[in-house]
């Protein structure tokens, strides 16, 4: 993709922006001449190491969201080009108010086990997730529900803390009441017009009886209800789906077996996709961008598309260093963004001017200003005001392709103004997310985000607010938190966008987290497969792709 396309693109919806990009797979990358190619064939496709067990509600990070958005159909999904948000097991979203919802789903629908899909099903995983004795990391994404208090309490001292949250003096939200086996009633605190954009999104997928009378067990061999059923799981190496024939959605698969493969780094994923080992790679790493290599070695088996998501470095606000907002701002300023886009990502990512990326609903221009600003000279001045003189230290997973570009990251901060910058890589993306879960993480880390769900409220609730689910560097302002308060409440998504943006300058006060780029995905594949394209989350259209004959 050419850089000046996208900038005249970046204020359209994503679909818009693929029109003029003119890339994207499909017909005209990897097209199919065999039609729908072969019902019984099997693929293969990278992923990470999951965090956690494959449970809808403690699954938030892409490694795992990838199995869970296999396996579960929500109430609703989104499109895989536009991003939009459609109605998948729901067959009607009602509410007058924005408060209280009546959602009635399809009939028929089953789970892997055979069990029928029930309005029960919902409420129950919903009241699950948001108990915070289960210490589910979707938990706050229910927050809106009238009785959310009752059954989540916080941690009196924050994660790392001696003291243990208090026990929650209910087992269920008095919001959600089912009133028959195909329907149940979701009643808020408050409006909340963003509320049901979030119903395709991992926490929101129900949960079968199975799982509620022996959870182990079903970690072990999840059950769920989409187009794919688990096979089996080794760790770091492979998660093993096959086709379940009885799913009811609109997306059924066009072939049969789906592995999962788990590489130690990106670039050893890379040469298996080059080999025909690995059929499927969402992500080039900078090794094989620079210079448009990978288009030479995937001909015609390759794609450039751009997504809801961007690529930041955020603080530790556990540790005292990082407290100091003058050090902050100077870490921000000195560094080269468009050189490192340039060198590392071959001019394949823009320069982020906000936390926000373009392509999501609520977006406002240059909302991080002249911080985001390479400037040796001001982030200097910031520095002496820190007073700060000593190392920093960048972390991230080293299986996950960031190694040139954290290295250049550290080479022009040291440039710049002069401090000791090192890159200390953790080894897979599971062990980062569990030192940043322990808030055990030593020096600015990786965090970047691709939206759950379109729109502004997903890059800031989940990120920002006090003790949000995403929130790993503990960052806190209440002056934040009342802005998006009023933007959760807001009557229309138009008045609630607006509030989030007010919001959002607040963090150029603070600058918790630097934004970097906003991101296209370079992704290839085997000459196995047809009609290969990435969806607007940045992973591979199950509901396309074919095994040719």
């Amino acid at each position: 993709m050419r850089r000046p396309r996208w900038i005249a693109a970046s204020t359209m919806s994503l679909a818009v922006a693929l029109t003029i990009a003119g890339c994207g797979g499909g017909a005209e990358d990897g097209a199919d001449d065999s039609g729908a190619g072969n019902a019984d064939g099997a693929l293969s496709a990278f992923t990470t190491e999951p965090e956690n067990p494959l449970v809808p509600g403690n699954t938030t990070e892409s490694g795992g969201s990838k199995a869970i958005r296999a396996m579960f159909t929500g109430l609703t999904s989104y499109d895989p080009v536009t991003g939009e948000s459609k109605n998948a097991m729901a067959e009607d979203i009602a509410t007058t108010d924005s408060k209280v919802f009546t959602i009635k789903i399809k009939p028929g629908w089953t789970f892997h086990d055979g069990t029928p899909v029930k309005a029960k099903n919902f409420v129950d995983a919903w009241n699950y997730t948001a108990h915070s004795t289960n210490g589910f990391q979707g938990a706050s994404f229910f927050e809106q529900v009238a009785g959310y208090q009752d059954v989540h309490t916080s941690d009196p001292d924050g994660t790392a803390g001696p003291q243990k949250a208090p026990e929650p003096t209910a087992k269920e939200m008095s919001g959600l009441k089912v009133v028959d086996d195909t329907t149940f009633e979701v009643t808020l605190s408050a409006p909340f017009s963003v509320f049901p954009l979030k119903f395709g999104y991992n926490p929101f997928y129900p949960l079968p009886d199975a799982f509620f009378a022996d959870p182990k067990a079903f970690e072990a061999k999840p059950i769920g209800n989409g187009p794919f059923k688990f096979v089996s799981r080794q760790a770091n190496a492979n998660i093993v789906m096959t086709r379940y024939d009885e799913y009811k959605g609109d997306d059924r698969p066009k072939f049969k077996d789906l592995t999962w493969k788990i590489y130690e780094t990106n670039e050893a994923a890379y040469a298996a996709v080059v080999s025909g080992d690995l059929d499927f790679l969402d992500t080039i790493p900078p090794t094989g961008i620079v210079g448009g290599k990978y288009k030479q070695d995937l001909e015609g088996r390759n794609g450039s598309v751009p997504y809801m998501g961007n690529q930041t470095l955020a603080f530790p606000f556990y540790d005292p260093i990082y407290q100091n907002v003058d050090l902050r701002k100077a870490i921000s300023m000195a560094i080269n963004r468009q050189e490192i886009i340039d060198k590392i990502y071959d001019g394949t990512r823009i320069a982020a001017d906000g936390w926000v990326n373009p392509a999501v609903p609520g977006y406002a221009k240059d909302q991080c200003g002249e911080l985001c600003t390479f400037n040796p000279d001001k982030a200097k001045e910031y520095l002496a005001k820190s007073g700060y003189t000593g190392p920093i230290t960048l972390v991230t997973n080293a299986d996950g392709g960031h190694k040139d570009w954290m290295t250049a990251t550290c080479n022009s901060i040291k440039n710049a103004i002069g401090l000791e910058c090192t890159y200390a890589p953790i080894p897979t993306f599971a062990e980062t997310r569990q030192a940043a879960n322990a808030r055990q993480l030593k020096g600015p880390y990786r965090a970047g985000w691709i939206a759950d769900y379109p729109s502004i409220e997903n890059f800031l609730n989940q990120l920002y607010r006090t003790d949000a689910s995403s929130n790993d560097g503990e960052y806190s302002n209440p002056k934040l938190d009342e802005l998006l308060a009023k933007a959760d409440s807001a009557p229309t998504v138009e008045e609630a966008n607006k509030l989030y943006q007010e919001g959002e300058r607040v963090l150029a006060e603070d600058m918790p987290v630097i934004p970097l780029w906003n991101q296209t995905a370079q992704y290839g594949w085997s000459d196995r497969l047809g009609n290969a394209r990435l969806s607007s989350l940045r992973e591979l259209d199950l509901s396309t792709v074919t095994v040719k004959n």
